[in-house]
């Protein structure tokens, strides 16, 4: 590990500003017309991922709308039964999924490089991939609307409610594709955001050292790698018992309902977290600016953060209590649901103590974060009573959850969320906000939100149940329905007039000076708007605060003063540092724009849309494109001339990353793996739930599967494995002897394992439609064949890249990728061995 000190240090190309600027803009700039669509760009693509999900909030916010006029009167015929279900399914997936995790993720998406100064994200064109699936994705989920097909069985799809019996038509198709395809954008922005904060950070940056907001942004792409797979295990089941007929959720063919709310919650507790979390961290950002003064017990607030991420994973059955599991587990999970007031009560008096020992400055950012003071805690209240079983039991399923929900979702993240964009308008614009038009946007929406959720708590303390279409007069709910409604028109109004203000703001809004708020972060050492590659230099940052402590920062960054102030060379360039300490491991080169993304996307919305109207061969077709599309986006990395033009690097410079062994691709893979990891824990799960716990569960007296047969292919994997691991070993040694033929070999290899798999699993005629033991046999032998496939695949293609002079012992890394793939295929494949052939067999049926 080297830290590199560029003002002792200076390039070996020095230039004047304006030419130093003009190259990098050269090297970095969008391109324009057509071409716009190959854009990589994190500022660029976050805006993208933030505006479309303003556009999917206003769609939902409609929704909403719509449920408050059915709901305003009773005895009303506004909507159908059925269209009113498709109304509040699309509602709640809408903003769950295509508003609120998005552009969560587009502002962290804009906001993390410049926080922590980096140039850009570390995987660009797997940013660029994410808002493409996104948008194809939310696209099909929509468009079921237009055509009155939208799932109508609730945002949480339950089963049995949501399977073909009780659906019959492709609504609950649209859902568990759609979402499973936008699921994919939220993971690439999950493994992005973690290797971008973990490796990018600029020298000198030491963890302890790093903002608040890229703490929570770390807290919350963490979760959604672990926390999505198992809705996407659980929507892969679905659509199988739906399109195939594999019984996972009937209990005749020993299958059981509840797996699905299992599986569900696994991602849906830690989700109401995952965004909670951005969202504190936008508080937790603004209130010292505004208090002017650093935040008290900064260790307190990352404690809280790690500690809510971990907590958040034991509260799914918190949503359960009524289906019948035993007295002890709700005892645990009862308990689990109080626990987690804790950490978010230290982040609330943190930030009440900031205020206290500062000096509140109240502008219009701050306005709206004192709205999220006052709803969250209420919101939070609702949530500790809630967590009481027996109270649970007697408002479950009624409008006071509705309003729990929205109290902590909409208090807890939309609040906070225009705070920050108001805060951050002018890093957008260079331009400042209205304070006019601004608080009367505030004091509508913090006005007609409580008129509408206050008033709902009662509406549920007097029976309504959630999900009905109609009701009839002098039950009691009609004045309070009627307050609900007019709340919900107010509020629209304020959310109207905050969207005018941020419309209206780009063309008139005041020209804002450097620093406008006088804030300490990074991220205003920009020039605003921002430019394509953020910094002309990199520099070295040693404190929480660099503005505070050295206001001429901008300047000096804008000068060229700092590291990595060269362009000659045609790369994107920036540092890779050391997770803990910030210091320069390499530099890191990022691949330009790229047609590939978009390609790859398109094809697996083709896929998508194939598999809901049974085009099965299309489907085949389209995956075979798609896969062809992302082996040749590989081809272009690490030593490729297009990747590095030019392999050298300044004097005192550490190595290119592709020149090493340790570069941020192998983060990625080990996040990527993380994920996978996740999605497989979830399908052992529900392996063992329906064993155990399902009333229906069939297991035959003797195992179907060839246990010599698994043997065999284990062997052939675990050898190859094997053999790829003292491949890595000889090139940390700079030793590439003989380094193709291993390659091809060790895919030969794995060729073999899924050749040998595919027979076991092929001749154990399972009955995959009359029985959920086969069907989650076939599953599992599935899901090995795949990942031996994959990575017989990319070891060939090492095997050619050494032909072509792109791996070797002078770029060495791209093998060590592979062989975390390969460990992992190796784990995976022993354990479903002992789970699905050797434990039957040992324990018995």
């Amino acid at each position: 590990m080297t830290t590199i000190d560029r003002d002792v240090t200076p390039p070996s190309d020095q230039r004047h500003p304006d030419q130093l600027h003009s190259d990098l803009n050269e090297i970095w700039g969008n391109p324009r017309g057509l071409k716009a669509l190959t854009i990589v760009n994190h500022t660029t693509l976050g805006l993208r991922f933030m505006i479309t999900g303003m556009v999917f909030f206003l769609i939902g916010g409609m929704l909403a709308m719509l449920v408050r006029t059915q709901l305003a009167l009773p005895d009303q015929d506004f909507m159908t039964p059925d269209i009113y279900n498709q109304v509040t399914t699309m509602h709640g997936t809408v903003m769950m999924f295509l508003f609120a995790i998005p552009i969560l993720e587009g502002l962290a998406i804009y906001m993390i490089p410049k926080m922590i100064g980096a140039r850009d994200l570390v995987c660009p064109r797997l940013t660029s991939l994410g808002y493409w699936c996104y948008l194809f994705g939310g696209i099909i989920i929509t468009f079921s609307l237009v055509i009155e097909m939208a799932p109508n069985s609730g945002w949480f799809m339950y089963t049995p409610l949501s399977s073909s019996e009780y659906s019959p038509g492709l609504g609950s198709d649209f859902w568990l594709l759609g979402i499973t395809f936008v699921e994919i954008s939220a993971l690439s922005a999950g493994v992005e955001l973690v290797v971008s904060i973990l490796r990018t950070r600029t020298q000198g940056m030491a963890l302890h050292k790093m903002p608040l907001f890229a703490w929570y942004i770390l807290a919350m792409a963490m979760m959604i790698v672990v926390g999505f797979p198992p809705l996407i295990l659980g929507s892969i089941l679905l659509e199988l018992e739906r399109a195939a007929g594999m019984p996972f959720f009937d209990v005749a063919g020993g299958g059981d309902p509840i797996l699905w709310q299992h599986l569900f919650w696994l991602f849906g507790h830690p989700e109401v977290y995952i965004i909670f979390l951005p969202a504190a961290g936008i508080v937790s950002t603004l209130i010292p600016v505004f208090a002017g003064r650093p935040i008290v017990g900064y260790g307190w607030v990352v404690f809280a953060i790690i500690t809510t991420g971990f907590i958040s994973f034991g509260l799914w059955v918190h949503h359960m209590f009524t289906v019948g599991i035993p007295q002890l587990a709700q005892a645990f999970f009862s308990a689990a649901s109080m626990l987690v007031a804790v950490p978010t009560a230290i982040q609330v008096f943190v930030w009440l103590a900031t205020l206290w020992l500062g000096k509140p400055k109240m502008k219009l950012p701050m306005l709206w974060i004192v709205g999220f003071l006052v709803i969250f805690v209420c919101g939070g209240l609702t949530g500790v009573m809630l967590a009481l079983v027996p109270f649970n039991w007697q408002v479950h399923d009624t409008h006071f959850v509705v309003a729990h929900m929205h109290y902590v979702l909409v208090g807890g993240m939309f609040f906070p969320l225009i705070a920050g964009l108001y805060y951050w308008l002018p890093l957008f614009s260079g331009r400042m906000p209205s304070e006019t038009l601004g608080k009367w946007g505030f004091w509508l929406t913090f006005i007609g939100f409580n008129t509408t959720f206050l008033i709902m708590h009662w509406t549920g303390l007097l029976g309504m149940p959630r999900r009905v279409y109609s009701y009839e007069s002098g039950m009691g709910w009609d004045i309070t329905n009627l307050i609900s409604s007019v709340g919900g028109f107010i509020m629209s109004a304020g959310i109207a007039m905050v969207l005018l203000d941020m419309a209206l703001h780009f063309r008139f809004g005041k020209p804002a000076k450097i620093n406008p708020w006088h804030a300490d972060g990074l991220e205003w050492a920009n020039r605003m708007p921002p430019s394509a590659y953020n910094f002309v230099s990199l520099p070295n940052i040693e404190t929480r605060h660099p503005l505070w402590e050295d206001p001429e920062l901008p300047h000096t960054i804008a000068e060229g003063q700092h590291g990595l102030a060269v362009a000659t060379h045609g790369r994107r360039e920036m540092w890779g540092t050391d997770p803990l300490t910030g210091k320069v491991r390499e530099v890191i080169h990022l691949p330009g724009n790229s047609w590939w993304p978009l390609f790859a996307a398109m094809a697996l919305a083709v896929v998508c849309l194939s598999l809901l109207t049974r085009l099965y061969p299309l489907a085949a077709i389209a995956v075979v494109i798609a896969t062809l599309f992302l082996l040749r986006w590989s081809w272009e990395n690490g030593a490729h001339p297009k990747a590095a033009p030019d392999a050298q690097v300044a004097p005192g410079d550490p190595p290119l990353h592709s020149r090493t062994m340790d570069g941020p691709g192998l983060w990625a893979m080990s996040i990527t793996m993380l994920a996978n990891g996740s999605f497989f824990l979830s399908y052992l799960f529900g392996w063992f739930y329906l064993w155990t716990v399902s009333p229906g569960w069939r297991m035959p007296e003797e195992s179907p599967l060839s246990l010599m047969g698994l043997l065999v292919a284990g062997g052939a994997l675990t050898i190859g494995a094997g053999i790829l691991e003292k491949q890595v070993h000889g090139l940390r040694q700079k030793r590439d002897a003989g380094l193709a033929l291993a390659m091809f070999s060790i895919s030969a290899l794995g060729f073999a394992q899924v050749g040998v798999t595919l027979w076991v699993l092929l001749s154990a005629e399972l009955a995959v439609t009359a029985s959920a033991h086969d069907a989650i046999i076939m599953v599992g032998l599935a899901y090995a064949v795949l990942h031996g496939g994959l990575g017989a695949v990319l070891t060939l293609l090492q095997g050619l890249r050494v032909g072509y002079g792109y791996v070797g012992a002078h770029a060495p890394f791209e093998p060590a990728v592979v062989a975390q793939l390969w460990r992992y295929n190796v784990a995976t494949f022993w354990i479903i061995v002992g789970a699905l052939a050797v434990l039957p067999r040992v324990i018995g049926s």
